[in-house]
């Protein structure tokens, strides 16, 4: 059996279609936790709207998704736990695929699928993953940070069945953090476990508009960076076995400089810029986005529409 845990923050038009893609699964020996995050729309009475004995509903405070997430896991009954955010769907044969999964693949305590984004104007783009070390459909993903400096995130939230007992081990979701909380899980949990993975394109990424002064991209300048710094703690805790964690360091420092660029602050774009190339990040990935920085802000909002 498994646990569907899926935090609920205003998602009214979203959730009911979410539910839908879980209880069309060809697998069907599941229960879905719903964490309601004291959400201030309807979203609550979307999910009683839809019939099932297997739906439980808690309700929070809003503390943000990584408690809400924690709390599910708490509540859940079963051994493994499915993650789906309140605004994706998955594809029938998902829950089966994981399953199998965790039958073939005893030894490891993450499974994980490959996924697509659907972009609010209805089209489809499949995720971009290289280097994975197996050949065929399914294996096990072990050289997580290599794959994840060079593609979309190999582990995505709603694509990830994880062991209930491993992920409360190492203390569940980081709270407080309200954005790259769950890539800092994922890299936590390659630390200390192996990954089993499928090819298999099975969930879907909705992509919302952003939502302005709440948008990723502001919430990540407004936070700091407590992500970079659990993710450097791993590099020295993991680092010699695990080499590859630099190049995923690098490649979330210069996420951070594009981040930074796009919200008009330039300071922390030279900052990350600069950083990058002190850990002896590629001058080629790094001195242009610094150069930018020193650009009116004309320029660089034209720059970076052109990319």
């Amino acid at each position: 059996m498994i646990s569907i845990v899926i935090p609920l923050y205003n998602k009214e038009k979203q959730i009911s279609e979410t539910l839908r893609s879980v209880l069309q699964q060809s697998f069907q020996n599941f229960e879905i936790v719903v964490v309601n995050d004291g959400s201030t729309d309807g979203s609550v009475s979307a999910v009683h709207s839809v019939k099932d004995d297997r739906i439980r509903v808690f309700h929070q405070n809003n503390a943000g998704v990584s408690a809400a997430r924690n709390r599910g896991v708490e509540e859940a009954r079963c051994d493994f736990i499915a993650f789906l955010d309140a605004d994706d769907r998955w594809q029938p044969e998902y829950l089966q695929t994981q399953y199998e999964l965790a039958q073939k693949y005893p030894e490891c305590t993450v499974f994980a699928c490959s996924y697509e984004f659907v972009h609010a104007d209805g089209s489809v783009h499949p995720s971009i993953i290289r280097k994975l070390p197996f050949e065929g459909t399914d294996g096990i993903l072990s050289n997580y940070f290599e794959v994840a400096s060079c593609s979309n995130p190999p582990l995505w939230t709603s694509a990830v069945m994880v062991r209930k007992k491993r992920l409360q081990s190492m203390g569940g979701f980081p709270p407080g953090i309200k954005s790259g909380e769950d890539l800092l899980t994922w890299a936590r949990l390659a630390c200390t476990g192996q990954i089993a993975y499928s090819r298999s394109v099975l969930a879907q990424f909705i992509s919302t508009p952003p939502d302005g002064v709440g948008s990723k991209a502001s919430v990540r300048m407004s936070q700091g960076d407590p992500v970079l710094q659990s993710l450097q703690e791993l590099e020295h805790l993991h680092g010699r076995n695990m080499p590859a964690i630099g190049s995923y360091i690098h490649r979330w420092i210069k996420i951070q400089a594009v981040i930074a660029l796009e919200v008009g602050n330039y300071k922390k774009a030279r900052h990350y810029s600069q950083l990058g190339i002190s850990r002896g990040g590629s001058w080629k990935a790094f001195l242009p986005l610094f150069l930018i920085s020193l650009l009116p802000a004309c320029v660089v909002s034209l720059i970076l529409k052109l990319k």
